[in-house]
């Protein structure tokens, strides 16, 4: 029996369609990590490369980002897709990864990871020889900008306490999510977002190429075993991290074992960034400094866990209650308003009220099927994978949650079901599989988000709210025209919403 991958099926569906020989479109399971103190509803795009090539203005010199600019070996680009929404998207050097599944099977595990400490990955695309990754655009420069290159001020003490501590949150939420290893952290991969948060860039969870260096800095900030065995191991990741701690000591990139050398001989004052003014807690910096040691340690099992560096640092908090952006010294950032809201049908009207009694008289008028799920499509979609199905399971789920007011759950159930749906619900000049029930399926797509919109905003969640129900209305659009779409051949036209 010859099995059938989610990449295969894709594949054979853009060809039915005509679609261009050689391209390959991806989408990236987004597993959403929710967190209502944040905007935390960003889910997966599936993005192909004429899409980012008009992003990028055809890759502008002038829209590159990397640190390096055009001497970097994979270039990083600024990027706003057509509903206004800024990307930051990597473009990696001919022949980077000869193997599109294997570019496809990495940016899938980094695409599962969501959290509020990540420049999360949002897509990725392999076309030909291009191999792509998008992520959401932090505005706000790097860590190294602040602390190497500042203009008008250096970061206040508080500050760096809040990116060490922010890090290592992010490195450990990745670390209990199985990916552990990360290549390269530095200065340079810790950017800030519109809030003037710190976070870490997900192009660090994978190489820049297939059998590629896992460290592109100086020698001297590498950890001794991969110098010794080319390898990355977790506690790599740690030793990094310490690096990243001097930084924030000194505000100079300084080589470890000059560090450790000054920590040594006991002249921590020498060490400490002479912009601070003295304006830090002494007894603060000797813990930073001391963690720091303990990172840098030779042997890797002499160095502390993930858990142990949030341990340390999260008691050295303090300005919890000023905002990043005051701190940077810095205007916070708004984005650029996306695309102007969409005609509302009755639902989607109802939704935008949260009239939970008009949307389940709807509902019922409907027929919308939140019981019995997807069983009268089940003959249809036999060839279906089993990630197909799990995805429609997800929907149904999210149905029942929202039925019983358990908004958090139903808003993860329709996360974790929606990239199939956008993926499909974009091929409607012919649906994905000729049967009676396939405009059915669009619709019932449509109420679906319809009502993770209403579950956002019973959430307190209301951009992202807006932001749904502005996509439910696009989604209902294409059931309409897809109705429409049939009228010769039926001579009816029955619109249910």
């Amino acid at each position: 029996m010859v099995e059938i991958t989610f990449e295969d099926l894709l594949g054979a569906l853009l060809d039915t369609m005509g679609a261009l020989t050689n391209l390959s479109l991806n989408v990236v399971k987004a597993n959403v990590h929710l967190d209502s103190s944040r905007k935390h509803t960003k889910f997966a795009i599936a993005k192909i490369f004429g899409d980012l090539k008009a992003a990028t203005n055809n890759f502008s010199r002038d829209l590159i980002v990397s640190e390096s600019g055009e001497k970097a070996p994979n270039l990083v680009f600024k990027g706003r897709l057509k509903n206004r929404k800024l990307i930051a998207v990597k473009k990696f050097s001919k022949n980077a990864w000869p193997d599109p599944k294997q570019f496809a099977e990495e940016a899938w595990g980094v695409g599962k990871l969501r959290h509020k400490r990540l420049a999360n990955l949002i897509g990725y695309c392999c076309d030909g020889e291009e191999r792509l990754l998008v992520a959401e655009y932090m505005p706000n420069d790097t860590l190294a900008k602040h602390l190497f290159h500042w203009e008008n001020q250096t970061i206040e003490w508080a500050m760096r306490i809040r990116v060490a501590q922010y890090i290592s949150d992010a490195l450990s939420y990745c670390s209990t999510e199985g990916r552990e290893l990360y290549h390269d952290l530095n200065a340079y991969r810790i950017l800030f977002d519109e809030d003037g948060d710190p976070r870490l860039s997900c192009f660090g969870f994978m190489r820049n190429s297939r059998d590629g260096k896992s460290y592109s800095t100086n020698l001297a900030y590498t950890p001794p075993e991969y110098l010794k065995h080319g390898r990355v191991i977790p506690e790599s990741v740690v030793y990094s991290f310490g690096t990243v701690l001097l930084d924030l000591l000194s505000g100079k990139h300084i080589p470890p074992s000059h560090a450790l050398d000054l920590i040594r001989g006991k002249n921590i004052i020498l060490l400490m960034e002479s912009h601070l003014e003295g304006n830090f807690s002494t007894d603060e910096a000797t813990i930073l400094v001391d963690l720091a040691s303990k990172c840098l340690q030779y042997e890797p099992k002499d160095r502390p866990s993930i858990k142990d560096l949030v341990a340390t640092l999260a008691p050295l908090q303090t300005k919890c209650d000023v905002p990043s952006h005051v701190m940077l010294g810095i205007s916070k950032q708004e984005e650029a308003p996306s695309t102007p809201p969409r005609h509302l049908s009755p639902l989607g009207e109802a939704c935008s009220r949260k009239d939970l009694t008009a949307i389940h008289q709807i509902l019922v008028m409907t027929h919308y099927r939140d019981d019995d799920g997807t069983g009268t499509n089940e003959l249809s979609f036999q060839e279906w994978t089993q990630q197909m199905r799990d995805m429609l399971e997800a929907r149904k789920r999210g149905d029942h949650a929202f039925r019983d007011k358990d908004f958090k759950a139903a808003i993860d159930f329709y996360s974790q079901a929606k990239p199939l749906c956008h993926l499909l619900c974009d091929q409607t000049s012919m649906p994905p599989f000729e049967t009676p029930c396939s405009t059915d399926w669009y619709g019932d797509w449509a109420t679906a988000f319809y009502m993770q919109s209403v579950a956002l905003a019973k959430l307190d969640m209301h951009q992202d709210a807006s932001d749904m129900l502005n996509e439910a209305a696009g989604v209902e659009e294409k059931h309409i025209k897809e109705i429409v779409g049939r009228r010769d051949q039926t001579g009816v036209i029955l619109v249910l919403y």
